[in-house]
């Protein structure tokens, strides 16, 4: 379908584990009196007026939150030595696996401390320099400007790219003349969750309506339509492809499969479950077919084969399946395995010489195995090590590809790989300035609460001595059938090089072992998410990697809902906490933006009584207690974040602020002109991670040794 050695001197913690003794004075933030009501429970909510980012007394409440932080940090003696070590590991140069569009090779490129990766064109696909062809860095003078899409016609002639501004959700899209660079007059806006899928001399996407002044942020999304943009004509001009008037709340995206045959339209009410449409571009004006009209089960079309839709599902298959359909006899009683459920979970299948490229995870890393367009297993695909794989896929026609692979503590490499052979080769490798030889990974598995074996990876140096007296820091999300699999990061390295312990667990809710992980940690199962984080911050203690006063956790969005939940619950586990733009208001989440679309992992406070109990009963806002002995807390958001808007954020830290009356700081970093992480700048990246590790090896008592 249509649609990037310098060795380490031995390192010494000094550790005193007493907390840092400090008395902070916090912003004050005015009470409102405003009660909601729910199933005839009144439930207060007096930091509402918090909700409207525009407001001018949002705003200096913003500033005045932020010049506490910025200057509890700035006071940290080895904040800048932090900062100093992180611009050292990310200065180097970042490649992406070469990729044809339109029957052209680029790749994008990042020398080290650039913003944003730029775009090169190749002058063939073993070309390892390149010219510049696109630059998002020239777009703003900060940096926050960054490159969303980018898709080049079949004909090779026009490129469609979007752009994010401050890292926001929304996408303006523009077209260019390929050979010339010239930047052409077509300027699409309020496009948002859209591909560009190119037809002819134009590309469908997906837009919203223009929201009111002062909702670009906030007001809630819906009214998703498919329009059709020919190159050189006016967005007013576009011709609108399909909208549902009687759904208002439903997203609809477009893809058109290589052949250019069918245009394919996956309809979505939340985060899990999609219907699946289709319009044949080959018959004018023909009508659009409902293959599926129900949200109970997930559909992704891999390609268009021999008259039929080649579907992964998980439909009757929690782990998925490959399935086809004959697009002119589409019931489901026509369906047909292609490739059938197996044991492990087959999380996505491309296409490549004629064959089908199956990605499988087991016990959270990728296998890849091989079979013909029948499904007929030919064989595995040798990896050259243990982690995530991306890109090996192509064309039908294509002989041959360039994939990625990844784990904790090697950088992505590219290898070539002959589908004609079944052989991969090293392509480019990393040149990063840390010793990977240095660390070690192992998975183990521990029970949670109910009996429940669940993974953790733990990262560290190689000798360590299991003490209890390593820092510690723990990872999860645990939700939206999303997986933690090796990826390598810059976050954790300078916690690594200083004798940390990097743990990553893969909590139910994710998708690491199929449809059922995934729903056992939504809804009236959510408690079983942070229950098996708990069981991963007590293995680590109990097996002597480290103790409660060495042990921060941390996760974003969803991850941010989880170190809030486990922060209220277990207080006494964790001697740091880090939330990052977390859902922290579980009983109003839906009614911002997106937020709706949640809800099939959530559910609503309005859906039933029931449901809303069980939500009150976890959400972070509404669960701080006084009289509890919190940790630090640094919670983390963004003003231009519009996917968990920042409101959640700053109710969140208001209620800790009035409550807690311990000693340890809980503060909020409130970053300008930056989102829900997507497109972050490298220099705020930097400045993030800094402050991150400086606030928890400050508040562990530890200081790192340069």
């Amino acid at each position: 379908m249509k649609h990037l050695i310098i060795p380490l001197i031995l390192v010494l913690f000094i550790s005193c584990n007493q907390k840092p003794m400090q008395q902070f004075t916090y912003p004050e933030t005015r009470k409102a009196d405003q009660i909601d009501d729910y199933f005839e429970t009144p439930v207060a909510d007096p930091y509402h007026w918090l909700e409207d980012d525009n407001s001018e007394e949002t705003k200096a409440w913003v500033k005045d939150q932020n010049q506490v932080t910025n200057a509890y940090l700035s006071g940290i003696s080895f904040r800048d030595a932090i900062k100093q070590r992180f611009t050292e590991l990310w200065d180097y140069p970042k490649y992406s696996a070469p990729f044809k569009r339109g029957g052209l090779w680029f790749m994008s490129k990042n020398d080290g401390l650039q913003n944003q990766s730029v775009i090169y064109r190749l002058a063939n696909h073993t070309d390892l320099e390149g010219t510049i062809f696109l630059d998002p860095n020239t777009l703003s003078e900060d940096g926050t400007v960054s490159l969303t899409n980018f898709t080049v016609s079949d004909d090779g002639k026009f490129v469609a790219y979007g752009i994010s501004r401050g890292g926001s959700d929304w996408r303006e899209i523009y077209v260019m003349e390929v050979e010339s660079g010239k930047l052409l007059e077509d300027h699409i806006e309020w496009a948002k969750f859209t591909g560009i899928s190119w037809y002819g001399d134009g590309f469908f996407y997906t837009r919203y309506p223009k929201p009111e002044a002062g909702d670009e942020l906030k007001g809630v999304n819906t009214h998703s339509k498919i329009y059709y943009h020919r190159v050189g004509t006016s967005q007013a001009d576009d011709e609108l492809i399909y909208e549902d008037t009687s759904h208002p709340e439903w997203g609809f995206s477009a893809g058109v499969t290589d052949d250019n045959q069918i245009l394919i339209i996956s309809v979505t009410e939340s985060t899990s479950g999609n219907a699946l449409y289709f319009k044949d571009l080959t018959q004018k004006n023909g009508p659009v077919h409902k293959v599926v009209e129900s949200f109970d089960y997930d559909y992704s079309v891999v390609e268009h084969y021999d008259g039929h839709l080649l579907v992964l599902t998980n439909q009757n298959a929690p782990m998925y399946r490959l399935i086809k359909i004959n697009t002119q006899a589409y019931q489901q009683e026509n369906w047909m395995n292609v490739i059938p459920e197996e044991t492990n979970v087959l999380k996505s299948v491309g296409v490549l010489n004629n064959k089908l490229i199956a990605y499988y995870m087991i016990d959270a890393h990728d296998v890849v195995k091989m079979h013909d367009m029948q499904g007929k297993f030919l064989g595995d695909i040798d990896l050259p090590l243990i982690g995530s794989v991306g890109g090996l896929s192509g064309k039908l026609e294509d002989t041959f590809t360039y994939y990625t692979i990844t784990s904790f503590t090697t950088p992505s490499s590219i290898y070539y790989y002959d589908a004609e052979t079944n052989q991969s080769s090293l392509f480019r490798e990393s040149a990063i300035q840390f010793d990977t030889e240095a660390y070690e990974t192992k998975q183990v598995f521990y029970t949670s609460k109910d009996g429940t074996k669940v993974p953790m990876f733990i990262v560290h140096k190689k000798g360590i001595e299991l003490n209890g007296q390593n820092p510690t820091l723990l990872y999860g999300y645990g939700g939206f059938n999303i997986s933690l699999t090796p990826n390598f990061s810059m976050r954790p390295l300078v916690w690594l090089e200083q004798g940390g312990v990097y743990a990553v667990a893969n909590l139910r809710g994710g998708g690491e072992y199929g449809e059922e992980w995934h729903k056992a940690g939504t809804k009236l199962q959510k408690q079983n998410v942070f229950d098996d984080f708990i069981a991963a911050a007590e293995y680590l203690i109990e097996n002597q990697y480290t103790n409660s006063n060495l042990l921060a956790i941390n996760g974003g969005s969803n991850g941010g809902l989880l170190v809030g939940a486990v922060t209220n619950q277990r207080p006494d586990l964790f001697r740091v906490a880090i939330p990052a733009v977390g859902v922290m208001d579980m009983l109003k989440y839906h009614k911002f933006t997106i937020g709706r679309y949640w809800a099939t992992d959530y559910g609503t406070s309005e859906e039933s009584e029931e449901m809303f109990h069980y939500l009150l009963g976890y959400s972070p806002v509404h669960n701080v207690k006084p009289e509890v002995d919190y940790p630090a807390i640094l919670v983390m958001t963004a003003d231009h974040d519009d996917r968990v808007v920042p409101a959640h954020s700053f109710k969140y830290i208001a209620e800790l602020q009035s409550k807690y009356k311990g000693e340890s700081p809980v503060m909020i970093r409130i970053e300008t002109e930056a989102g829900h992480g997507a497109g972050t700048p490298t220099s705020k990246s930097i400045e993030e991670y800094a402050d991150i590790f400086a606030f928890i090896f400050h508040n562990m008592g530890v200081e790192p040794q340069f």
